[in-house]
């Protein structure tokens, strides 16, 4: 069975079918809710939107509003948030509410930690209306546990003005992105044609996917990595060859993480580079004079076409540890839907997991929106949805990988056999 889930370019068949993913919750998602006199504890990622705390306080005046109940809520920096959630559910202390990273939510409710929100969902009328990509991550063993709260996905970003110079246009295929990147080295030796980063795993799986490769796959619940196929290696190997065979990268790039190819960038050395849908708005942060010097486009696939990409984000979990899942879920709604998750869009660059909303998105005329709009819609993609793949990714399976062939320590084929090995063996319960 084939666990990688790609949108589809009509924005109606995002939706999700209310029999997919309904079953458990209370179900009075579209009722009123008394919480007069009741706290409820929220745990929410630290860093995603810069303006959290003054956004957090609009809610809980809402909130308050709307329920009569009293809002707590604490940071947690991603780094230690993982441990933190382990930590809490081994002693029973999870909050009530708690932002989720998509890799981590089959992995809570596998646990037996997160309380099912089907019926809310589907009796608030929301079943309809939601980014199916996300509904996907946060569904497991046919339950809904993750309801969608925002997603980004990356796309090819590249150095609008060195393009105009060069008389370049955008990459459609891989062939045309690699002479670009060597016209940029040519004219501009000091610049990295295209940055291919070793750590930095998410950046490698489109070239997989755009080869028409997997990650993995699952058959009678065994999974199996494709990272070895034939179609994968072949998507690696152009990936990696960029660098390894073109010189269009550097030595320095093979410990890189994103946030190293975001400074890069940034500082005006890199051509092009795959990067996410919130970083336009760093990279003006960080260097106010790149302000109209780049644009973005969707991902090529090898020979033509759109290659899909992870569409990360996050959920909003209940916790089965919730005294009043009804309170519960009336937050979770009023941050998901309407004015606080089209807010939180624009504050944090992310995108809506509600449809309608993204609808804007993709209606935008915005250069630097209107591209991962695209890249969300006609190719957003899932990693293997399953509780062991936080297990491959703390393992760092993939940028191992890749770093061994970045180096020069092992070829393709070798790297690729051996990590398909290591990722076979975790997503099956291994070491």
């Amino acid at each position: 069975m084939n666990k990688r889930i790609t949108s589809v370019a009509l924005l109606g068949a995002l939706a999700l079918t209310a029999t997919a993913c309904s079953g458990g919750g209370g179900g009075t998602g579209d009722g009123d809710v008394s919480g007069e006199g009741k706290t409820l504890d929220v745990w929410i990622m630290q860093g995603t939107n810069p303006d959290a705390e003054p956004f957090f306080d609009d809610v809980s005046a809402a909130f308050k509003k709307e329920t009569g109940a009293e809002l707590n809520v604490e940071f947690v920096q991603w780094a230690d948030a993982h441990d933190r959630f382990v930590t809490s559910i081994a002693g029973g202390t999870t909050p009530d509410v708690a932002e989720t990273g998509t890799t981590w939510t089959s992995e809570f409710a596998d646990a037996g930690a997160l309380a099912p929100i089907g019926d809310y969902v589907k009796d608030a009328g929301l079943d309809g209306d939601l980014v199916q990509g996300l509904v996907d991550s946060g569904t497991y063993d046919g339950q809904m546990y993750g309801m969608p709260w925002y997603a980004g996905v990356r796309s090819l970003v590249y150095r609008s003005d060195i393009f105009d110079e060069l008389g370049l246009k955008a990459p459609t295929t891989w062939q045309e992105l690699q002479d670009d990147a060597i016209a940029i080295k040519q004219a501009h030796p000091d610049m990295l044609g295209v940055a291919v980063p070793g750590d930095a795993e998410f950046t490698v799986y489109p070239w997989v996917w755009g080869a028409g490769g997997e990650v993995a796959t699952e058959k009678d619940g065994t999974w199996t990595s494709e990272l070895d196929s034939d179609a994968s290696m072949k998507g690696i190997s152009f990936w990696t060859g960029l660098a390894t065979e073109h010189g269009l990268s550097s030595a320095g790039a093979t410990t890189w993480r994103e946030t190293d190819v975001l400074d890069g960038f940034s500082q005006g050395t890199i051509g092009m580079a795959v990067m996410g849908s919130w970083t336009p708005s760093a990279i003006v942060e960080k260097n106010p004079e790149m302000k109209g010097k780049f644009a973005a486009v969707p991902i090529p696939g090898e020979n033509g076409g759109i290659a899909p990409s992870v569409l990360g984000g996050s959920h909003l979990s209940i916790f089965e540890t919730a005294d009043d899942k009804d309170l519960a879920f009336a937050f979770v709604k009023l941050m998901t839907t309407g004015e606080f998750a089209e807010k939180w869009g624009a504050q944090s660059g992310y995108f809506p997991g509600q449809t309608s909303l993204l609808q804007t998105s993709i209606d935008s005329d915005d250069p630097l929106v209107v591209p991962f709009a695209k890249q969300m819609v006609d190719g957003g993609a899932s990693v293997p949805v399953t509780p062991t793949f936080g297990a491959v990714q703390a393992k760092k399976t993939t940028s191992a990988m890749m770093q061994s062939i970045l180096s020069g320590q092992k070829d393709v084929k070798t790297a690729a056999t051996d990590a398909a090995k290591e990722m076979t063996s975790v997503l099956n319960g291994g070491q």
